[in-house]
């Protein structure tokens, strides 16, 4: 596609540095994210003696406890970022889910953790879909890649202090003080935060003259099936309230069906949750893993190495990727499903043996690839979610692909390994050994999130075009 006239440069009022410092503090957000959701698989063999939890209950704990609300909050939360003030959405979800992490140390049985760990839930579904879409207002599309990857450190660097800060608490408290020390915090920044971030112009980084067919949108009367359906459920509701709750559903269900329609975002679905389903489960039961499978290595030289893998492979991993897609991507835009296809590819092998070997050492010194490799996807997936959606829509696309991926992903993840390492052991396999073949079996879902990653190469640069008004040629942008 291409105008009569050359369209307007976008552009921010913001100078360089106020960027890198809103990046900067929305890393941070998210780390703080990451730091309270990993601290769940960093204790869990502690509360399991302590609450008396089997397998299953310590799945819930760590993956369907937390995902629930999480996911299914996090659609109307997106809704109301999209309309009103993104920063105040971040620091009162901020504060939220570390009151809740809080709260997990003064649970006494598995129902008031599990409920407090859905209270976790409930805030961390205000923190990344504004993030990104603040983001995408501070940073174009060129670079956006590389932004948001930088934004995705704060999954390893959070990992990495809930393993070094929580298990040096731990090693010296109990679990419940690890819970205290590392939620409270968040609820002094969240504060920071609020006071000092602005507000950035909607769109201000895109094309002048960009249409934004939900800009503004209002529907009044069904099209299809599915919104007759919600036609006749909103005529359970007070009179008054049936028409916006029509308009706001329809209107939701519109831009959902608009973004599922795009094959690219599809393919990012799928290849980011598959991806993420191994990870999940992998970051939730690796310590309990470790602990049977290598009893001998001492807990504490388990934290911290772990911490320090997850603070150099993982963070060059995320930061790697999104780097070198946007460079690789200025000449082709399927640069953003090949680099994650090669990484995924040499990734499989890397980690069945990190699983199997027998020596606890070289199984560390095996699990520094396997993370350097498994941080590659994230900027490139993050950043096309901004991209290819319309800028009034921006914070529910990452919603809803976070909606999808977290319910699978981080919600049956753990939990699925949980059930079938509680399964294999009835079947007369060790507890260790049944573990083991359920983390193992998790590699097939990397299978299916290196086939998104091949659809995506083929798809997106038709679609980027579709998306941002830019000429192509022969699938290159």
């Amino acid at each position: 596609m291409s105008g009569a006239t050359a369209p307007a440069k976008p552009g921010t009022d913001a100078g360089r540095p106020y960027r890198i410092y809103v990046l900067i503090m929305l890393t941070l957000v998210y780390t703080f994210n990451f730091l309270d959701r990993q601290i769940m698989g960093i204790v869990a063999p502690a509360v399991q003696a302590d609450l008396g939890l089997n397998d299953t209950q310590l799945g819930v704990l760590g993956g369907i406890a937390f995902a629930i609300l999480y996911t299914t909050i996090g659609i109307p939360v997106a809704r109301l970022a999209d309309r009103y003030n993104r920063v105040t959405i971040i620091s009162v979800s901020l504060a939220l889910w570390s009151g809740f992490t809080a709260l997990c140390g003064v649970a006494q049985n598995f129902t008031q953790l599990a409920l407090a760990r859905v209270g976790v839930g409930v805030g961390e579904a205000g923190g990344s879909p504004p993030s990104h879409s603040l983001i995408s207002d501070f940073y174009p599309k060129e670079k956006r890649a590389g932004a948001l990857a930088v934004y995705a450190l704060g999954i390893p660097v959070g990992v990495t202090l809930a393993y070094l800060a929580g298990g040096w608490v731990l090693q010296n408290f109990d679990w419940r003080m690890t819970f205290l020390a590392l939620g409270l915090p968040g609820v002094i920044f969240a504060v920071i935060v609020k006071l000092t971030i602005k507000e950035p112009k909607r769109g201000g980084q895109e094309l002048a003259g960009a249409q934004d067919a939900f800009a503004g949108l209002k529907v009044t009367e069904p099209v299809g099936l599915i919104e007759k359906i919600f036609r006749q459920l909103t005529m359970l509701l007070p009179s008054r309230s049936r028409d916006p709750a029509f308009g706001e559903l329809a209107s939701l269900w519109r831009a959902a069906k608009h973004l599922l329609g795009i094959p690219s975002y599809r393919a990012i679905v799928i290849g980011l949750t598959a991806g993420s389903f191994a990870s999940y489960a992998i970051s939730n039961w690796i310590v309990v893993f470790f602990e049977r499978s290598h009893p001998d290595f001492a807990k504490g030289d388990l934290y911290f190495w772990l911490g320090v893998i997850n603070g150099t492979a993982y963070v060059l991993g995320v930061f790697i990727g999104g780097a070198l897609v946007d460079r690789l991507a200025v000449k082709n835009k399927s640069a953003y499903g090949w680099v994650p296809v090669i990484a995924l590819a040499l990734n499989a092998p890397i980690f069945i043996a990190a699983m199997w070997v027998d020596n606890a050492m070289w199984s560390l010194v095996l699990w520094w690839p396997v993370h350097l490799l498994t941080g590659f996807y994230l900027g490139p997936c993050f950043a096309l979610a901004q991209t290819l959606a319309p800028v009034s829509i921006r914070a529910l696309s990452t919603a809803i692909f976070f909606f999808i991926l977290n319910m699978i992903a981080l919600g049956f993840g753990p939990t699925f390994v949980g059930i079938l390492s509680d399964i294999l052991n009835s079947s007369g396999l060790s507890s260790e050994q049944g573990l083991r073949v359920a983390l193992s079996s998790v590699a097939i879902a990397g299978l299916i999130s290196i086939g998104g990653f091949w659809y995506l190469a083929k798809k997106l640069p038709a679609d980027w075009a579709k998306a941002t008004g830019e000429a192509i040629d022969g699938g290159k942008a």
